[in-house]
């Protein structure tokens, strides 16, 4: 299903977004059908095809949490530039994907069973083919006998349009943890 183009979507509020029911209702159907699906390509292991729902000047980017005071909190996340668990272009994304493929990744052999939850899926802006969406998840993952991860927090996604198909073109990713208590961060969020 394809949202109505600029031209014919109505009239739109100043962050781009459509103002009709009806094509805020298509946009919301879309965009969570696409993050679905990524979801299930990633917990299915699927991860040279998600690799195609990226586009190629894809931004992966994890910033690393720190415990501030109140009058403090907008330093609570690194910056861009700054330290990060990822800081990834596609380049690096095909590189991870293609270890695990073949057997190079020690933190994913055996494999990791995961499970993606996204939930408060909230498409907030749109300019142009692009499509800003904030989303909670929770990725849960077990591996070998005992091994228990959770991560929760939420996401600030760029889906952009290509083809008539939305492609992931930035991923950040706010952790609730301050402390990640996995042995490593192996996973795709």
């Amino acid at each position: 299903m394809r949202i109505a183009s600029e031209s014919n979507a109505g009239t739109r509020n100043p962050d781009g977004l459509p103002e009709s029911i009806d094509a805020k209702m298509r946009l919301q159907y879309e965009v969570e059908q696409f993050l679905y699906e990524e979801a299930a390509l990633l917990d299915e292991r699927r991860f040279s095809e998600w690799l195609d729902f990226l586009t190629d000047d894809i931004h992966y980017w994890m910033p690393i949490r720190r415990t501030t005071t109140a009058k403090d909190t907008e330093n609570e996340f690194t910056e861009i530039g700054q330290m990060a668990f990822f800081d990834d272009d596609k380049e690096l994304l095909t590189a991870r994907v293609r270890k695990m493929a073949v057997g190079y990744a020690w933190s994913e052999d055996p494999p990791s069973r995961t499970r993606h939850f996204v939930t408060n899926v909230r498409p907030i802006a749109m300019h142009g083919d692009d499509v800003t969406v904030e989303a909670n998840f929770h990725l849960y993952r077990t591996r070998l006998e005992s091994e228990e991860d959770g991560w929760r927090g939420r996401r600030r996604d760029v889906l952009r349009r290509v083809s008539s198909q939305f492609r992931l073109a930035k991923r950040h990713i706010y952790l609730e943890q301050t402390v990640l208590l996995s042995p490593n961060l192996s996973n795709i969020f």
